[in-house]
Parts: structure tokens; C-alpha cells; sequence
């Protein structure tokens, strides 16, 4: 069989992404050994790999999605440890009126770069990019257009200075403070990393809170909600990735494998059926690249 002859069958098999592959083996076909069985089998295992998974399939983890996460599902709503009972002339009238109806937007925002050599949290202030920083952040939330509700921040000093400033893009929007908010070290992270280990207590204290701020801030609408909410909270990068994860469903120690730059917009939905969705990721596109920073 050709080299050409070659190259075209395991393109109609596997596609262009194919090629390499395929002309590494088909080079060893010809140069290396000849047309001996070695060869082929060599080429035929390049043809296998290189085929559509076809009935293979990754076996999945089992774990389902618990469309309960947040304690908010009308159909588990218990009342004295009995099920709620239905008093209305029209059950599914009463039942439509407990569900949410509303969706959720909830923009997490990055605190901007700030002076880590501060002596406490009263002089770790930002640096002259940050607060450029929180101008952009500030800018790019304009932008946007969207009806803000609500703009919650930590109460440690560089969210806070970060809060203000975006608040000047965003006249009207109330601006609340939040001590469970503030950073700390949420749960022990898999894998461990040798450069950050806080003691165990730490984890013990500041897990518990960031734990309770996931639940006070991360739900699906009240009932009453009649229009979808978009709401702001600027805190911090360990806090935030926390969020993720756990309104996510996925494992909470993964935490610190995810990166977010200073001043960045973290976007999650949360549907009145209980599916979150993660539509940005510490999206700092709006920003000059050598404004970027991740300290």
C-alpha cells in the first residue's frame, strides 16, 4: 500500500486530526522495516487508536445531581416533619405558587491587587493598578447594562476599597458589607500544595463561615421573586473558587486548582429548577493585558 494510499484510508476513518499519526507510522512502514509483518501490525494498531470511539464509552462517577443542594426544592419542602399539605380548592395552584419562578445572576467579583507587605488588614490596601483595576471591573459592569439588585462585599479592607470604586459605574445599587465573606482557607485542598498550609483549626473556623456565606448567598429565588435578579458580591479568590465548586456539585477540595485574576468576574446562574450554571470564569478579558494580575 502507498504512502498516499495510506495517509487517505486513515483520514476516512479518523479525520484530519489523523495525519500525524498516520505519517509517523506509515514512515516506519517504509523506512524501518520494510514490508514485513512487524510493519503492518505497527500500521494496524495506528488504525485502531486512531478509529471513532464508536460503543466506547467513559464509565460514569454516579453521582447525581441533587436538585436539592440548597434546601429550596418545593417538592422536598417538609412543614413539622410532615409533608406540606395542600389546602386549596386547586392543589396545582397551590403548587405552581411555592415553586420559584425567578432565575438567579449572581457576579462574583475579584477584589483588585493590593500591598501584601501591609502590616493587617487595615494597610493591606490597593496598589495604584488595583484600584485602575476596579475602575475597568467597574467600567465593564456598566457595560453590561444589566438591572443590578444588590452589591454585597467582604468587609476586609481591599474588597471593600474595590466595592466603592465600582460603585461609583453603578449609582443606585445598594452596597452591603459581610464578615462571612472574608478571606480564609475553606477546606483542606487535594492535592496539598506545599507553598500555603494553614493549621487545621484555621480550616475548622474559616470553612464553617465561607460554608454558611455559600448558603446565606448561593440559592435559587424565593417564590415571591417574580423577575430574574442579578446581584454582586466582591470578595475573594479563595471564597469564589469555593462557590464554584460546591454550586457546581463538584468536589469542594478542588478548590485551589482554579486561578483568578485581580479584579475578575465570576458569572453563575442559578435556574428556579435548581440547575447552576457557571457561564464566566474569572473573565478579565476587559482589561489591558499588562493590567492583569493574579497576587
Amino acid at each position: 500500500m502507498s504512502y498516499r494510499r495510506t495517509i487517505k484510508i486513515v483520514c476516512g476513518f479518523a479525520g484530519g486530526s489523523a495525519v500525524l499519526v498516520v505519517a509517523a507510522a506509515a514512515a516506519e512502514y517504509q523506512g524501518c522495516f520494510g514490508h514485513t509483518r512487524a510493519a503492518r501490525w505497527s500500521l494496524f494498531n495506528v488504525l485502531q487508536a486512531a478509529q471513532p470511539a464508536g460503543n466506547r464509552t467513559v464509565e460514569s462517577t454516579g453521582n447525581a445531581w441533587d436538585f436539592n443542594w440548597d434546601k429550596r426544592d418545593p417538592s422536598a419542602l417538609l412543614t413539622n416533619g410532615k409533608k406540606k399539605e395542600v389546602v386549596s380548592e386547586d392543589p396545582s395552584s397551590e403548587q405552581d405558587n411555592g415553586k420559584p419562578k425567578a432565575t438567579r445572576n449572581i457576579l462574583l467579583i475579584r477584589h483588585s491587587q493590593y500591598n501584601l507587605s501591609g502590616n493587617g488588614d487595615h494597610e493591606r490596601i490597593l496598589t495604584p493598578l488595583g484600584r485602575e483595576q476596579a475602575e475597568f471591573t467597574g467600567q465593564r459592569l456598566a457595560a453590561l447594562g444589566l438591572k443590578y439588585d444588590i452589591m454585597v462585599h467582604s468587609t476586609m479592607a481591599r474588597a471593600t476599597e474595590t466595592a466603592n470604586i465600582i460603585s461609583k459605574y453603578l449609582p443606585g445599587v445598594e452596597l452591603v458589607s459581610c464578615d462571612l465573606l472574608r478571606e480564609g482557607a475553606p477546606i483542606q485542598p487535594v492535592p496539598p500544595v506545599t507553598h500555603w498550609k494553614p493549621d487545621a483549626v484555621q480550616y475548622h473556623e474559616d470553612g464553617a463561615r465561607i460554608e454558611a456565606a455559600f448558603r446565606r448567598y448561593i440559592h435559587r429565588a424565593d417564590p415571591k421573586q417574580k423577575e430574574d435578579s442579578y446581584e454582586i458580591i466582591v470578595c475573594h479568590a479563595n471564597v469564589i473558587r469555593y462557590f464554584v465548586c460546591r454550586a457546581l456539585q463538584f468536589p469542594p477540595e478542588g478548590w485551589l486548582r482554579i486561578g483568578l485574576n485581580n479584579g475578575s468576574i465570576t458569572w453563575l446562574t442559578v435556574r428556579p429548577s435548581g440547575r447552576v450554571a457557571l457561564r464566566t470564569l474569572g473573565d478579565s478579558g476587559f482589561m489591558p493585558p499588562d493590567k492583569l494580575t493574579r497576587t
